[in-house]
C-alpha cells in the first residue's frame, strides 16, 4: 500500500455512508486500512457498516439535537474522529412560491448546519492530534443555480463558504477543509429526483437526464459514486496536506460554460 494513502489507526465519521457516494467513500476509506463510523437515516447503514467493518449510528441530521448527539456517540465510540465526511443530502423539487417553509429550513439544517456541527464537534481532538481531515460534498450546485431548489442550492453554496472559513481557522493544526461539488451521480438520490424533475417541468420522465441533468455537459454521462469517492481519498491523503479551503468540480464540463 501507498503509504500516503495508509489509514491505519485513523477514525472516519462518513454521514449518508449507507449507500451512493457516502458508501463508495466508506469503502475506500476502510481498504485504506481506517476505521469506519457510518450515520445514515435508513437502516440499511447497518448493512454497509458491516460490510466495511464499522460502527452503526442512525440519526436525523434535520434535528439538531439528534445531531449534537451523533456528534457525541462517534467521539465516544472510537475515542477521536480524524476525519469528517459530510455527505448526507437530499432534495425537494419546487418553485419557490410554493416551498414548504418546514422543507426548506429541514434541507439547509441536514446540509449546512449539521455539517458545521459536527465539525465543531471533532476539530478540537483534531487540533490535539494535529491531524485532520475535512471533506464537505458540496455540489455543481454550489456554483451555479438551477430552477425549483432554493434550499438544496442555497444550503450548496453556503457549504463552500462554510468549507473556506474553517479550513482558514484550522490550517496550522494540520487538518485540511475541502468540498467536492458533483454534477449528477449515479445514485438513488438522483434517481429519485427523475419524477420530480418531469413533473415540475412538464416533460416526459425519459427527458430529463438527457435535457436536463446532461444537456450542459461535456461528457454525456452520469457520474459514477466510485470517481467521487476517488478525488475524497486523495483528499485524504499526505499528497494533499497543502490543499485546503478549496472546492473540486467532478462535474463532466457541466460548469465550464
Amino acid at each position: 500500500m501507498d503509504s500516503n494513502k495508509n489509514l491505519d489507526g485513523k477514525v472516519a465519521l462518513v454521514t449518508g455512508g449507507g449507500s451512493g457516494i457516502g458508501l463508495a467513500i466508506s469503502r475506500n476509506l476502510a481498504d485504506r486500512g481506517a476505521r469506519i463510523i457510518i450515520n445514515d437515516l435508513q437502516d440499511y447503514g447497518q448493512a454497509a457498516a458491516d460490510e466495511v467493518g464499522g460502527e452503526f449510528l442512525k440519526a436525523d441530521l434535520s434535528s439538531m439535537e439528534e445531531t449534537k448527539e451523533l456528534g457525541r456517540r462517534a467521539v465516544e465510540v472510537e475515542g477521536h474522529v480524524d476525519i469528517l465526511v459530510n455527505n448526507a443530502g437530499l432534495q425537494h423539487i419546487s418553485p419557490v412560491e410554493d416551498f414548504p417553509d418546514e422543507e426548506w429550513a429541514r434541507l439547509v439544517q441536514i446540509m449546512l448546519v449539521a455539517p458545521f456541527q459536527l465539525t465543531k464537534v471533532v476539530v478540537p481532538g483534531m487540533k490535539q492530534r494535529g491531524w485532520g481531515r475535512v471533506i464537505n460534498l458540496s455540489s455543481i450546485h454550489g456554483l451555479v443555480a438551477s430552477p425549483y431548489k432554493s434550499a438544496y442550492i442555497s444550503a450548496k453554496h453556503g457549504i463552500i463558504g462554510f468549507t473556506k472559513t474553517v479550513a482558514l481557522e484550522v490550517g496550522e493544526h494540520g487538518i485540511t477543509v475541502n468540498a467536492i461539488c458533483p454534477a449528477y451521480v449515479r445514485t438513488p438520490l438522483v434517481e429519485s429526483q427523475i419524477a420530480d424533475q418531469a413533473r415540475t417541468r412538464g416533460i416526459p420522465e425519459d427527458e430529463v437526464i438527457e435535457k436536463v441533468m446532461l444537456e450542459p455537459a461535456a461528457i454525456k454521462q452520469l457520474i459514477e459514486p466510485q470517481e467521487v469517492a476517488a478525488l475524497a481519498m486523495f483528499l485524504t491523503s499526505d499528497d494533499a496536506r497543502s490543499i485546503t479551503g478549496s472546492a473540486y468540480s467532478i462535474d463532466v464540463g457541466w460548469t465550464a460554460r
